[in-house]
Order: structure tokens, then sequence, then C-alpha cells
């Protein structure tokens, strides 16, 4: 286990979790929409693209069959690509593993100048209805930056460890990439770190009482 790392045994789930300390107790921040470059082949902030330049890809038939019913719920005003999903659908192909691609972004991206306002319809729509977001939102969006790699611990548990996406993680794409959040330091200028700003995330992603135990060790 390195310097950087905490480590949490959740014996009741078989689970021992390793958190990525460094990022934590970073101040990195989501940039979109001040100044986020966008994960195209050139820095294009003035496009308002941020990472939804690439379809979502879903977990698995369960969550596909969530995102479907939630975009059939979506009003127009809160989804720019409404008239395209209710003739197209929303998923890229037959195997509704990812959501489609229009216009050089995900389905569900509104874009700058959209009266019902700019980023994802499903997060737009979520506030709307006072819901939380990671609620409605495919969970590889709402789960980003944060990476969770899963691999067999001993006598039958596992080993999670919870970091922050890297340029490899993005597979072939990652290696055009102008620009990758979690590198240098254009991201870490936010006012909290990440064990706060992104607490709700971690919580949904490891339980509440791993959650707690990790901020307690955090913040002491």
């Amino acid at each position: 286990m390195g310097a950087g790392t905490e480590e949490i045994h959740d014996a009741a789930a078989g689970t021992t979790w390793r958190f990525d300390r460094d990022f934590l107790g970073s101040r990195w921040t989501c940039l979109w929409g001040r100044g986020c470059l966008g994960i195209g082949t050139e820095p294009a902030p003035e496009l308002g693209l941020g990472c939804c330049s690439v379809g979502a890809e879903l977990g698995d038939v369960d969550e596909a069959r969530m995102i479907a019913a939630l975009a059939a719920t979506l009003r127009p005003d809160l989804f720019e690509h409404r008239a395209e999903a209710t003739e197209g659908g929303i998923f890229s192909d037959e195997t509704r593993t990812s959501t489609r691609v229009v216009d050089g972004a995900c389905i569900f991206l509104n874009r700058p100048g959209f009266g019902g306002g700019a980023g994802c319809a499903l997060h737009l729509a979520a506030i709307d209805a006072g819901e939380p977001p990671l609620d409605w939102k495919p969970s590889v969006c709402w789960q980003l930056p944060i990476k969770v790699d899963w691999e067999e611990g001993e006598s039958g548990t596992e080993v999670a460890t919870v970091r922050r996406w890297s340029r490899q993680d993005w597979g072939p794409e990652g290696r055009t990439m102008a620009w990758c959040c979690t590198e240098g330091q254009l991201a870490y200028v936010g006012d909290r770190p990440v064990i706060e700003s992104l607490g709700a995330e971690l919580e949904e992603l490891v339980g509440t009482e791993v959650f707690v135990e990790l901020r307690r060790r955090m913040t002491r």
C-alpha cells in the first residue's frame, strides 16, 4: 500500500477499499462551462462539450432501461435534442450499451445558448425535479473523474482501488485527446477538497459506512 493510499476493510461486503489520498485531498473541480477544454483532438472551450463528445457507456441492461425511461419524461424545454431522441432513439445501436452522438456530442448534451440551459439534459431535469442528478445520469457520467478498479483479493474477497481517471481510461480516444482534466493543474482550483465536493458520489460508490470512515480519516 503506497504512502498516499488510505485502506479501509469492509468485512461485511468482503471488500478492501483503497483510496488515493492525494486526489481526494486535492482541490480538483469540474471546469465545465468555466474554461473546460473538452476531450477532442484540439482544445475547444467555446464549444461547451466537456467530456460529452462521446456517447455515455451504460453499465448494464437495468441502467439502459432507466435512462430510456427518464429520457421519455424529458420536456422539450429542457432537452434540446428531444426531437432526435423521439425519431431515432437515444442509443447508438441495438445493443443499447451507449448513448447516441448527435452533432458531435452525446444526445443529452444541450449546447451553449439553448433556452432551457446548457449541459446534460438529464442533470438539468433532475435539478428541476428536486432530485439528485446522480439518480438520473448514467453511472459513468456522475462518477467522473472518479475511477474504481476492481481485482480479486484473498479467499474470495475483492479489492477496490478508488483513484482519478487517467488518459488511458478513455481507451483509444485517450491517446488523441488534447486535454485530460485530471492532468496538470488547470482544474485544481476548487474551494473544497474532493472528499467534500464529490462526497455524494463517493458515498454512492462505497456505501455510507465506508465513506463516513474515509471522511473521518481524511479530515482528522
